[in-house]
């Protein structure tokens, strides 16, 4: 008989959609087990009228998971790595993370409008603080509206006219197959990332044989660049709640990571990078987390 595997995921369309494609990629390397997949409703999904910054952040879509990790409901648990806190419960670990998504943010907008020629005062639905600076950051004469709520309802209430145009993650548009509802995929310079925006984490608990299992399945320069932005994340001790992003990208044995950070009452928005050994990867989130702080500089290479 064949082991089960139980799966968590949220119950978005989105989340059973990664789940499924996780799952697809572990029987690639272990057609021996069988999986069923659990799905959990997590207090993020349940709260859809006031923005994440107003309801308590990062881990607001993980918090059932791991509980169900913990009392051993679920064997593994799949995530969007943007939602993951910096720190974790000390019995849980991400086991492995999977090749990255596209990273960028994406305009949508009904009329193939750029967000550069939107018209004047045009409203755009986000739910995101760091988008909103950022955005505004370009664009200092639109109004932003918050927007919450899985990607195919949020596109819908564009095509109702409640919107001129909404930013919504790329990953996710690609993932759910619904790339050519984007408008404009914004470089990662101008709209600085999520951290962990793109990347796929599965959750075991630590020292379960799924751990060691599910180690195969993690993609080496996905990972650096991933915890490099998480550490830069850990060292500015960010929530929801703090608007600030990090991408880092690698190019043979080098690595750079962008970051962007603005006060909490969404001003004085700065950005920097820094460049060095991909393997100094928590040392290099870290150096940027300082330099953001103490008011960002353009570069810093080592």
């Amino acid at each position: 008989m064949k082991r089960l595997i139980r799966v968590g995921t949220r119950k978005s369309d989105l989340a059973i959609t990664q789940s499924n494609w996780v799952i697809d990629r572990i029987k690639e390397k272990y057609p021996q087990y069988e999986f069923e997949l659990v799905g959990i409703t997590t207090k993020g999904d349940l709260i859809l009228d006031r923005s994440l910054d107003k309801i308590g952040g990062k881990g607001l879509f993980i918090k059932e998971l791991e509980n169900a990790l913990l009392n051993k409901s679920i064997d593994i648990a799949v995530h969007s790595m943007k939602d993951m806190p910096a720190e974790l419960p000390h019995e849980l670990t991400i086991a492995a993370i999977t090749k990255r998504e596209d990273p960028r943010d994406a305009l949508v907008t009904l009329d193939g409008i750029r967000l550069q020629d939107l018209k004047e005062g045009a409203i755009v639905g986000t739910g995101s603080v760091r988008r909103e600076v950022q955005l505004i950051k370009l664009r200092p004469d639109i109004k932003i509206k918050p927007i919450r709520g899985n990607v195919p309802t949020r596109i819908n209430r564009l095509k109702e006219h409640e919107f001129d145009a909404i930013v919504l993650a790329m990953a996710g548009l690609n993932r759910l197959g619904l790339n050519n509802e984007t408008t404009q995929s914004i470089d990662v310079e101008e709209m600085v990332p999520a951290v962990a925006q793109g990347a796929l984490g599965i959750e075991a608990r630590r020292g379960d044989e799924l751990e060691h299992l599910m180690e195969e399945l993690n993609d080496n320069d996905s990972s650096l660049t991933v915890n490099a932005e998480r550490a830069f994340l850990k060292r500015l001790n960010g929530s929801c709640s703090v608007p600030l992003g990090a991408y880092a990208s690698i190019n043979g044995d080098r690595m750079r990571i962008y970051g962007m950070l603005a006060k909490e009452d969404k001003t004085g928005i700065t950005k920097a990078f820094v460049e060095g050994d991909k393997l100094e990867y928590n040392e290099l989130g870290i150096k940027l987390a300082d330099i953001l702080s103490k008011g960002g500089e353009e570069k810093c290479m080592d």
